[in-house]
């Protein structure tokens, strides 16, 4: 599906609103939030899924951890080009965020069941095994804490879906270093 890289000015006149918030708040629009702007409807819904996951009480790092591992399991370019990015910029060891591009849980114990569950959720559409559970437990996650990461695997979802609509988004500069290909 031929999707375009859209700006401000060439937008339909719906979409141009969200598109400037998106500005305002990242100093500039992603590519990916670009090609949705054609569609008002879809803008609107990845702005407003993208702002809820957001959740500042919820630590980056999980929400970042969940995008990497939900791109690798649906094959999404851009989600894991820019979730390793962000994973960089929190500090999250270079051979970490390698391990988890693989498709490997790191090493930390619950960073290793934040992946493992947000793998398990797209892969398996929700449905996890009681071992899987019992280790989010024994890691210190509750309920309200699966339930965060399954709203940021619906986000990375969402992103992966447009992502591969697209043929692969094209991805913006700052995530060129990022670049992932699965294999």
């Amino acid at each position: 599906m031929n999707l375009t890289v859209l700006t401000t000015t060439d937008a339909p006149a719906a979409s141009r609103a969200v598109l400037d918030g998106i500005a305002a708040d990242l100093g500039f629009v992603p590519n990916l939030a670009a090609v949705t702007a054609a569609s008002p409807t879809l803008i609107a819904a990845f702005d407003a899924l993208r702002r809820t996951v957001a959740d500042p009480t919820f630590p980056a790092v999980h929400r970042e951890i969940a995008g990497v591992a939900t791109g690798v399991a649906v094959d999404n370019a851009y989600g894991v080009a820019f979730h390793s990015t962000m994973l960089a910029a929190l500090g999250v060891d270079e051979q970490e965020i390698e391990t988890m591009r693989s498709g490997a849980e790191p090493s930390d114990a619950v960073q290793a069941v934040v992946y493992a569950f947000a793998r398990d959720v797209v892969t398996g559409r929700g449905k996890i095994d009681d071992d899987l559970l019992g280790r989010a437990v024994d890691a210190g996650l509750t309920a309200a804490d699966l339930l965060q990461l399954v709203a940021e695997c619906a986000f990375a979802g969402l992103v992966g879906t447009i992502d591969n609509l697209a043929g692969r988004v094209p991805l913006d500069d700052f995530l060129e270093p990022r670049r992932w290909k699965a294999d």
